[in-house]
């Protein structure tokens, strides 16, 4: 079986019912974190526990969607951004935007994932992690505005 890669208008109703806001998507270029681009990676493993998918989402994307789950006034996602990585609660909140993620993969006929880590944005990412989120092949990415929060990106990528 293959794992299913999720189509945006996927990712763009499940945050909006998520957050409760609207959430609007568009193209972009691949998303590379290194050090001077803290990301998000959420890590999906299938029922052998192997690495099928990755959601890499820049510092503003995660502060963002954390905050608005949480009903975190805006101000607090910018503070987040402003000193380079997440707070608890706010990596907290994005762990259960992105464990909620993983049904977008679960389709019928599609490999089962399910989210195994998320590494927040602020450490320094594992090596080999971050060069699994430079794959290219099967993945979007995605520019995404979450109303009333701002602007990030997210990519979904497929190993």
């Amino acid at each position: 079986m293959a794992v299913h890669l999720p189509q945006p208008k996927q990712l763009r109703d499940l945050l909006a019912d998520l957050l409760g806001r609207e959430v609007t998507l568009q193209p972009a270029p691949p998303f590379a974190p290194g050090p001077d681009t803290p990301a998000s990676v959420a890590v999906y493993v299938d029922d052998a526990l192997r690495i099928s998918a990755l959601v890499v989402c820049d510092l503003a994307f995660s502060a963002h969607a954390g905050a608005a789950l949480g009903l975190v006034p805006a101000v607090g996602a910018e503070e987040a951004i402003a000193d380079g990585k997440l707070s608890d609660s706010l990596a907290e909140n994005l762990y259960e935007v992105l464990n909620i993620a993983a049904s977008m993969f679960n389709v019928p006929g599609a490999e089962h994932l399910k989210l195994h880590a998320l590494h927040p944005a602020g450490p320094p990412l594992d090596p080999q992690l971050r060069v699994s989120t430079l794959t290219l092949g099967r993945r979007e990415d995605l520019a995404v505005s979450i109303a009333g929060y701002g602007d990030g990106a997210c990519s979904i990528v497929l190993l």
